[in-house]
């Protein structure tokens, strides 16, 4: 039974493969669906960042802070010593990963939501520098970025399509076998009990810490990806909205899961851009929280218990 889980899982992610591979071509090259699904491959790298630190039994309300590091490191290091783009982007997520990595050094001791606490702080401390070091940063007014693909290149936003596909498709990989791994279920032990954790050997302390700082890293990755792909950043990057964005995906897609933060990434987006498209402004975040409420109380764990729900639903009609 297991392996037919498991077979039907992969079916489902080659055929999505393939349709996001032809999705260019079903639209006829549209160029705002094409960048809505460009911010979506993003949100679904940053969520599924926020969700792997979810999965060692921490959170964080502040994730904006690692987002917004990483676009600005990667921003300034491009402009100023116009080194690649991959490797400016490779930069800003090392430098969110080192940031990341002495928060939760000094926040080792703290439970989940203390730690959340100090992240949010940390993510409004974060903003108010980057406004006042204007010198650096270019203050409220922002500084440009260079674009992932220059526009004066044809079609320049469908090759930037793929390669945030692929870029999402590698990252998405490397999460799967994170969580398969030795580390994956040390972090769920330490999830499930860190005390049981402790006493079966696990290094609660070592497998926090390297959480917290493979999902800063990835998470200063898409920050720079974003930025990137509009051509300039400001403070609003650290944003509120920024760090609560991926905490909706997951919950509503489902934690502790790959696919969560990925059907949650992909449902939340194109019910906004849908409601947007129908001419619903604040409206349409209304109509979003009364069915993130409904989701809560009908599917607590997200839309990947959605199946076996429908299932079970059959079973007893």
């Amino acid at each position: 039974m297991k392996q037919e889980r498991i077979s039907i899982k992969g079916w489902i992610g080659i055929c999505s493969l393939i349709l996001a591979l032809l999705i260019p071509f079903l639209v006829r090259i549209n160029t705002y669906i094409l960048t809505v699904l460009i911010i979506m491959f993003v949100f679904i790298i940053y969520a599924s960042a926020w969700n792997l630190l979810t999965v060692s039994g921490q959170g964080s309300l502040g994730h904006a802070a690692f987002f917004g590091i990483g676009g600005y490191v990667s921003a300034i290091v491009a402009n100023s010593l116009g080194l690649p783009l991959g490797a400016t982007i490779l930069l800003g997520g090392l430098f969110a990963a080192v940031i990341g990595l002495f928060i939760g050094f000094t926040c080792i001791r703290l439970r989940e939501w203390f730690l959340a606490m100090v992240t949010f702080g940390f993510a409004v401390i974060a903003h108010t520098i980057t406004a006042e070091l204007s010198w650096i940063t270019g203050g409220w007014d922002g500084i440009p970025a260079k674009k992932l693909i220059s526009v004066t290149i044809p079609n320049y936003l469908l090759y930037e399509y793929y390669v945030m596909l692929v870029l999402t498709v590698a990252v998405l990989s490397i999460f799967y076998l994170i969580l398969k791994s030795k580390m994956g279920l040390a972090l769920e032990a330490i999830r499930e009990n860190e005390l049981e954790a402790k006493v079966m050997g696990i290094n609660v302390a070592k497998y926090k810490l390297t959480a917290f700082a493979i999902s800063a890293y990835f998470t200063g990755v898409a920050g720079a990806l974003q930025i990137h792909h509009f051509g300039y950043i400001t403070p609003e990057i650290y944003g509120v909205d920024i760090s609560f964005w991926p905490i909706i995906y997951c919950i509503s897609g489902g934690l502790f899961t790959i696919e969560g933060p990925i059907l949650g990434t992909i449902f939340i987006t194109f019910l906004d851009a849908s409601l947007k498209s129908f001419g619903f402004t604040y409206e349409r975040l209304i109509l979003i929280g009364l069915i993130l409420i409904l989701e809560v109380i009908f599917l607590p764990r997200g839309l990947v218990s959605l199946p076996a729900k429908i299932k079970s639903w059959l079973k007893v009609s």
